[in-house]
């Protein structure tokens, strides 16, 4: 039985003038061993990504399968306003997780972040300059990786070969790289001439770094909008979010690419000092405009083209050393790079 008309069915939905959605998906079973910080660790990574963000930024946290305390702790920030939407769900899978954030929404830009990320003051500035500046960039991280530079990044070397404008220059925070290899466990990940210089490319008075990592970064919404194509079936985690988001990328034929400077950084799964002492000194941020974005399109079989002549030509030895000794490499560097 229903008695009159349903007040919401012929009301127009008004745009709450967000244009920048973090979605940050949560897996914490429980609070023993491997996750017995988790809990503080997310709560700086929410708290350090409030302060850090305009007011226009629209926070998606999805519970991927978290135990109860981890779901009443998103349910009370929810509540009082600090984020913006909270997804529970069974463990499906991070990418499955990340569609679910996606899905329902349409922003121009989509940041997608592991929940053991502190975000430091200019992250967004940073990254809506590349975008602004450079009309190809489809992905940009925060967190520069000199080895990221190979990974989906065929249309950057196809198109700038002969270019000084792809080369390589002097890594500016190369303490920060250390204690991202320190943060995986493995400080020996980067080597003495991946510290030194990382590959670059300069557009409009701008540089950035050549290739990007995936536990933060920052992607054109467009890449999205079939939300449905980033499923990723039988998968938990692992190549699931390379095929599916890091490749996703580079088959609109956009760039990927990072800040030079380093704006976030990997927590890992232990709390140390250090973390309390950047949120120290945090500010909040203020209102910031969007970046101006030119819609892509692409031309699938130039892509492919321009794929496998870099990946099938210039990527094989020798003629990759020499590459990369043209970009500005050393040969005892290119050796080891």
């Amino acid at each position: 039985m229903r008695i009159g008309s349903n007040p919401q069915k012929d009301r127009q939905f008004i745009d709450p003038d967000f244009f920048h959605q973090v979605v940050i998906p949560v897996y914490i079973p429980n609070q023993d061993e491997y996750f017995k910080d988790a809990l503080q660790i997310l709560s700086l990574c929410i708290a350090s990504l409030a302060i850090t963000s305009h007011q226009k930024t629209f926070i998606t946290i999805i519970n991927n399968g978290s135990c109860h305390e981890v779901v009443n702790y998103l349910n009370d920030l929810q509540a009082s306003g600090k984020i913006h939407e909270v997804m529970h769900t069974q463990n499906i899978g991070k990418v499955n997780a990340i569609a679910k954030g996606i899905s329902g929404h349409s922003f121009p830009l989509v940041t997608i972040s592991d929940a053991d990320v502190l975000f430091k003051n200019g992250w967004q500035q940073a990254t809506y300059e590349i975008f602004e500046k450079m009309s190809r960039a489809g992905a940009v991280a925060t967190t520069p990786n000199s080895k990221n530079f190979k990974h989906h990044t065929f249309n950057i070397f196809f198109e700038f070969l002969f270019s000084n404008a792809l080369r390589f220059t002097i890594v500016k925070d190369a303490d920060a790289m250390k204690e991202f290899a320190r943060s995986v466990g493995n400080e020996t990940f980067f080597n003495t001439a991946n510290l030194e210089k990382y590959m670059t490319i300069t557009r409009n008075g701008v540089r950035a770094v050549v290739g990007a990592g995936h536990y933060v970064c920052t992607y054109r919404g467009e890449i999205f909008e079939n939300a449905g194509k980033i499923y990723a079936k039988n998968y938990i985690g692992g190549n699931a979010l390379n095929h599916k988001i890091d490749r996703e990328v580079v088959q609109n034929d956009f760039w990927r690419l990072s800040t030079e400077n380093n704006f976030t950084f990997h927590m890992g799964n232990v709390i140390e000092p250090w973390m309390q002492e950047i949120m120290s000194g945090l500010a909040k941020q203020g209102e910031l405009q969007p970046p101006r974005l030119d819609k892509g399109n692409p031309n699938q079989l130039w892509r492919r083209i321009k794929e496998l002549l870099v990946t099938g030509i210039l990527y094989r030895l020798p003629l990759w050393k020499k590459f990369l000794c043209y970009k500005g490499l050393t040969k005892s560097e290119a050796k080891t790079y």
